[in-house]
């Protein structure tokens, strides 16, 4: 299977692997979509050594690609917050990053993007935000498809 889907994610200091896997796997389950064609993670530099971020890369064998608030921002996206913007300087980060991660075209501008179709990317799953009682952190994540052709099951 091709692998195509990518996932952006927006998190919590201190959010677990398990937090993250598991909205992961109820995002897919919901959209019928296959986690075999999951390309990697993408999220916003600043979260490059987020403990629970590296480890569900490294136990899933994912490859993380991040983006500087100053190129998310670049990205037009159907949900930004402004709350986001004000804490991280960019008002989308699951979003922005995995339309991102999911283009084929080599970023080497900081223009605004306001049509994913021309960076060859389909956005499949706007944002959602899954905590779970008990459990600390939140993870905030969308689905960009780098192809035209859907994974689904």
């Amino acid at each position: 299977m091709q692998q195509v889907l990518w996932v952006g994610i927006g998190c919590k200091r201190g959010t677990s692997w398990q937090l993250i896997d598991g909205a992961i796997e109820q995002v897919f389950r919901e959209n019928q979509l296959f986690q075999s064609a999951i390309a990697g993670l993408a999220t916003i530099d600043t979260k490059a050594s987020e403990v629970g971020l590296v480890e569900l890369c490294n136990l899933r064998n994912f490859p993380l690609k991040t983006f500087s608030a100053q190129i998310l921002r670049c990205v037009c996206v159907p949900n930004p917050a402004t709350i986001i913007d004000h804490k991280v300087g960019t008002p989308s980060v699951a979003e922005a990053a995995a339309i991102l991660a999911a283009t084929q075209i080599p970023l080497l501008t900081a223009s605004p993007f306001t049509n994913t179709e021309a960076l060859g990317v389909r956005f499949l799953i706007p944002k959602q935000i899954f905590q779970l009682k008990g459990q600390p952190g939140a993870v905030t994540l969308a689905v960009a498809q780098a192809s035209n052709k859907l994974m689904r099951v």
